[in-house]
């Protein structure tokens, strides 16, 4: 198919909104871009409905506010590109992971059946639902009583944010609801369903969210093991065909159309999760290239054509990024949201005020002074934990530390500790898949948070390495044209794609020798309060962080 002058629809699914991009399939030009909040945002507190409040720890959303990004957003930019609908020939989609919602073998959300309406665990579990600790554990431990040979694939633990975490936690905590559920969907599913008519599992989430490896789910007897309930969840709920990333999941239905502008039949590319959908958009289809997709949180992805088991990653998976290489993931809980969790807090109405008069946002007032600071002149360390540990340690019941503050301490020392603290757990990261035989050579960044030039630099002096940045401002939503690309049949494969639509701006930071030594002694510190606070019961180690969980929750349920 000749591209020039066609065009492919991208739409990236996030934690708050929904964006739609345009994109001129021959250079990968983006011709226009609209957002659509969702209207609910994140359900963390009470259900749409009213009720009592949810428990802590508790994460929603509403599949209603999806299908609005497709009402509003898409229509919203191919008319702000100004071309043709007809010059249109594929859509892809990419969605926060893991969010997972129960539904009906049609694919009805359980949430929009009025007599479950009340019923929290009937609506989707956003990815940063943590709840499922308990259940998460379990299932690492019983993985490991039994030698279970895929453990070792997810760096010997399984999170709370994934697919069987949750679906557990739904059948002990709500067996009724878990007794409705007719499929567990990954939401990057779901929206394609809606699509296309077509229920079609993608292979990158059923690989590092659902446990999949080797072409088997953990198999029933392991799962009895868990809870004799459960030993038909793959069978009953979970097992669907694969579909391979930037394949045609199918053709958009006539509903579709409707909701979109577009012409009915365009082709649909397979679902795909925001952060290894943005791997082609930067660009970085070669072993070596670690892509941070950095924005509330953080999700660390790289392919290779090794397979290393890295202790502590999220999951390493046989084209769980590009077919026919190793994809990696790793990721931080909590970057973007720990920012904007501190400004929201713990910053006076001083400061306000002072940005307010310049007209600039209070972030950027604080990263003016502290870019002002010499590396350790704040005196402090910081633990990223405030949403809990991603990778290495796979642990959401952690919090977070900060250590040295005085009476002297201002609000920007305690920026720059939280910024710095981002960069030393991406560092952890790092120096595990290098310790592993999986080299990072290149740190490429994407993301809302790449606009933040003093940040971007701390990340390069502290992880020591060039630092690359993507040359788009919406790296999944380019990242999954690309995919719609590849599914109309523009180009034969993913990697073809992206030499052609992709950019990035290689070494747009590097390391500065003398910044970098200085992090290095920082760096020290923080591996210890790292190893001290998230190993716990170890020989060292202190489980204070743990038994605060408790009893907070504790006095909760009071």
């Amino acid at each position: 198919m000749d591209p020039r002058g066609a065009v492919a629809v991208g739409i990236d699914f996030g934690t708050l909104s929904g964006r739609a991009v345009v994109v001129r399939v021959a250079d990968g030009a983006e011709l226009a871009s609209a957002v659509h909040p969702y209207r609910h945002a994140v359900v963390e507190r009470q259900l749409p409905g009213g009720g009592p409040t949810l428990p802590p720890d508790w994460a929603l959303q509403v599949p209603a506010d999806w299908v609005e990004v497709l009402t509003t957003a898409v229509p919203k930019a191919v008319a702000a590109a100004g071309v043709d609908p007809s010059a249109v020939i594929g859509v892809a989609t990419d969605f926060t992971a893991c969010t997972v919602l129960p539904t009906l073998a049609d694919g009805t959300p359980l949430c929009e059946l009025p007599e479950l309406a009340d019923r929290p665990h009937a609506y989707p579990k956003l990815w940063k639902h943590h709840s499922a600790q308990g259940q998460a554990d379990r299932i690492t431990a019983v993985a490991e009583q039994r030698g279970e040979a895929w453990l070792a694939r997810y760096g010997g633990r399984i999170s709370s944010e994934w697919e069987f975490a949750k679906a557990l936690q739904l059948l002990e905590e709500d067996p009724d609801t878990y007794a409705r559920t007719e499929r567990w969907v990954e939401a990057a599913d779901w929206i394609v369903w809606k699509l296309c008519g077509t229920y079609v599992r993608n292979a990158c989430t059923a690989g590092y969210k659902g446990i999949r490896q080797d072409g088997r789910y953990p198999d029933a007897e392991y799962l009895a093991a868990l809870d004799p309930r459960f030993a038909d969840f793959v069978t009953d709920k979970l097992e669907h065909p694969i579909g391979e990333l930037g394949a045609r999941a199918g053709g958009l239905t006539a509903e579709a159309a409707a909701w979109t502008g577009l012409p009915e039949g365009v082709a649909v590319a397979v679902g795909n999760v925001d952060a290894h959908v943005t791997v082609p958009a930067a660009q970085a289809v070669e072993p070596g290239r670690m892509v941070a997709i950095m924005g509330t949180s953080t999700c660390h992805v790289m392919v290779s054509d090794q397979l290393g088991e890295v202790p502590g990653m999220c999951g390493v998976v046989d084209g769980g990024i590009l077919p026919g290489l190793w994809g990696y993931e790793a990721g931080q809980s909590g970057v973007g949201d720990i920012f904007g969790w501190f400004v929201d807090t713990s910053v006076p109405p001083e400061y306000h005020r002072r940005a307010e008069e310049r007209g600039i946002d209070v972030h950027a007032l604080l990263t003016e002074l502290a870019a002002e600071q010499a590396v350790g002149e704040h005196g402090l360390v910081a633990l990223d934990w405030h949403s809990g540990n991603r990778s290495v340690l796979v642990d959401h019941e952690l919090s977070a530390v900060v250590v040295g503050q005085t009476l002297a301490t201002r609000p920007e020392h305690t920026y720059r500790a939280l910024l710095e603290a981002t960069a030393f757990g991406t560092r952890v990261i790092i120096e595990s898949f290098e310790a592993a035989g999986v080299p990072v050579t290149e740190l490429i960044v994407a993301g809302g948070l790449l606009k933040n030039a003093l940040l971007m630099q701390i990340y390069s002096d502290v992880c020591n390495l060039p630092l690359s940045i993507i040359g788009s401002e919406q790296g999944p939503a380019l990242g999954s044209a690309i995919h719609a690309a590849v599914a109309a049949g523009a180009y034969p494969d993913v990697v073809a794609a992206a030499a052609a639509m992709g950019s990035v701006h290689r070494a747009a930071y590097r390391p500065d020798p003398e910044r970098a030594a200085a992090y290095d002694a920082l760096y020290e510190e923080y591996r210890r309060l790292h190893d001290h606070f998230g190993r716990g019961e170890g020989p060292g180690g202190n489980d204070v962080l743990h038994r605060l969980r408790r009893i907070r929750r504790e006095a909760v349920a009071r």
